[in-house]
């Protein structure tokens, strides 16, 4: 027992000193609403992540001999799949096990590389949710806070989330490097007389301005949108309906394009992949205007643009299981002559769930870490891009 202890000790360390570096280098796992449970699970299983009903509107009182019975509520959830389980392996030689144990701050090489590739792919699993958000902002490859516009990029987001109801509080933004740098620049995000701070031109940090927490991420991604040419026009549809059909133009539309139809000031983005020359649109939110009486009005395509983000924390959902511990219960330490030990952590500030494990083979030491998770945009409603 002494050696399984001192074994998961090791793990423990390897493992806890590894994610503790990974809090400065993923940003948007630590925004968004998270599933903290450790518990073992599979591949392909779901969580059922809460939605608020709507409620609608108040009810008048009137008062009577017979209470009044309460609407019933239906719960609604947004079901996220475990479908992401990936690995990264690594060698550690005895010299420098020990001084991992004996040094606080030393983070092989190799070690370091491998936490890093399964962080940024976890964290550029839940960007790729984007494709749902119909809010729309700013101008396709013009960088925001720049060119005439200025604080305009952050006050147009700040309107969006309000129209679409979006809570104030814990609002967040994430530009990529050139939009961050451009923001630093405006005296309303660095000069202490507008902030009343000069922490920002001392940290480089942009802190909370406009009622955001601003910061940068450079995994921020560029949406590609779709090749259509031409005059596509609309046909006639109802509002809330969540299709249009589409005719003229050529080209195809993509998924996570986002388009406006002439007569509607809504923004609305489209699931799928169809040509543009005849073929039924799948739109976020429903129609907001009707199309009625043949007037076919054209639709308009943005272009593509950086997918700069300002939202919620409960925009999007990300869910981390622990693996299930596999071969360790079927074989048990020590099966076949092989060292097998294994540990799981969450890590309360990157909201990253790992597993580590060492197994012995044959004059070899093999150290592989793995996760298993599943991200959802959760509410389209609480975020908008801001296009750069």
């Amino acid at each position: 027992m002494a050696f399984d202890n001192t074994l998961t000790a090791i793990l423990t360390q390897i493992l806890s000193r590894g994610m503790l570096g990974l809090r400065e280098e993923v940003l948007l796992t630590q925004l968004v609403n998270t599933d903290y449970s450790v518990d073992a699970s599979k591949k392909g299983q779901t969580i059922d992540i809460p939605v608020a009903s709507d409620m609608g509107s108040a009810d008048a009182v009137e008062p009577a001999a017979i209470p009044t019975v309460p609407t019933e509520l239906t719960s609604d959830t947004v079901q996220i799949s475990l479908d992401n389980w990936y690995h990264k392996g690594f060698a550690l030689t005895d010299q420098e096990i020990g001084r991992i144990r004996a040094d606080k701050d030393f983070i092989p090489l190799q070690m370091d590389q491998a936490f890093r590739v399964l962080s940024n792919t976890i964290n550029d699993s839940v960007f790729a949710t984007y494709t749902g958000i119909y809010g729309y902002v700013g101008t396709a490859d013009t960088t925001p806070f720049g060119g005439g516009v200025e604080v305009a990029s952050a006050t147009n987001m700040r309107k969006m989330l309000n129209d679409q109801l979006c809570p104030k509080k814990g609002r967040k933004a994430l530009l990529d490097t050139t939009a961050g740098a451009a923001a630093l620049n405006l005296a309303q995000f660095s000069d202490a007389e507008k902030r009343g701070s000069g922490e920002t031109k001392t940290s480089g940090e942009m802190g909370r301005v406009f009622g955001f927490d601003w910061d940068e991420e450079d995994g921020v991604p560029t949406h590609t949108a779709g090749t259509v040419t031409g005059s596509p026009v609309c046909a006639d549809t109802d509002v809330d309906s969540a299709t249009v059909a589409v005719t003229g133009g050529t080209g195809s539309y993509l998924e996570g394009d986002v388009i406006t139809i002439a007569g509607d000031e809504q923004t609305y983005a489209i699931g799928g992949t169809i040509d543009s020359s005849g073929g039924t649109l799948a739109i976020t939110p429903g129609l907001k205007v009707a199309i009625t009486g043949g007037s076919a009005p054209a639709i308009t395509l943005k272009a593509s643009h950086v997918v700069n983000l300002g939202f919620h924390r409960d925009a999007f959902g990300l869910a981390m299981r622990a693996p299930d511990a596999g071969l360790k219960e079927l074989l048990g330490v020590g099966a076949a002559g092989n060292v097998m030990e294994s540990v799981t952590l969450a890590d309360p500030v990157s909201k990253l769930v790992m597993r580590l494990e060492l197994i012995r083979g044959y004059k070899m030491t093999i150290w592989d870490i793995d996760c298993l998770w599943g991200t959802s945009l959760v509410s389209a409603a609480r975020a908008v891009r801001l296009a750069g």
